[in-house]
């Protein structure tokens, strides 16, 4: 793996471009087994977690497939406190991992439920990822 791993085109550092700051709880689902080293450094107290709910502050989804992401935001809708952050990452074109999720795909099963996109960002060479909050209106 590229030493630069997870930091994309920028040099910042993954956890940087996702807004994980010191004490956030975090939740991560179907992620790579390399996905912690790829949010080095860390910062301060950040506590991985597995349960979603109330207190999340920030939960990473890695998805393949259409009917899993449908499936988990509207669980993650749901289940999370409304000033909660959702990434999703969905494997790029060039990877040739098989997917049948997009950036598209995100919006499109994301907005319905009253989340919008914020910023988009590589996660790595294989991953995209997209942000996700919910709607100011419906907080």
């Amino acid at each position: 793996m590229p030493a630069d791993h997870g930091t994309g085109y920028s040099g910042t550092p993954l956890a940087r471009k996702l807004g994980i700051k010191a004490g956030a709880r975090l939740v991560v689902l179907g992620e790579p087994p390399e996905y912690r080293q790829w949010l080095e450094p860390l910062p301060a107290e950040v506590v991985f977690g597995k349960r979603i709910g109330k207190g999340v502050d920030l939960v990473h989804l890695f998805v393949t497939e259409k009917k899993v992401l449908e499936t988990r935001l509207r669980d993650l809708r749901e289940r999370l406190e409304p000033a909660a952050v959702v990434w999703v990452s969905w494997p790029k074109k060039s990877s040739k991992v098989p997917s049948t999720v997009t950036e598209d795909t995100v919006r499109e099963l994301a907005l319905p439920l009253g989340f919008v996109d914020v910023k988009v960002c590589a996660v790595d060479p294989a991953w995209s990822g997209l942000k996700l909050v919910v709607r100011k209106s419906l907080r």
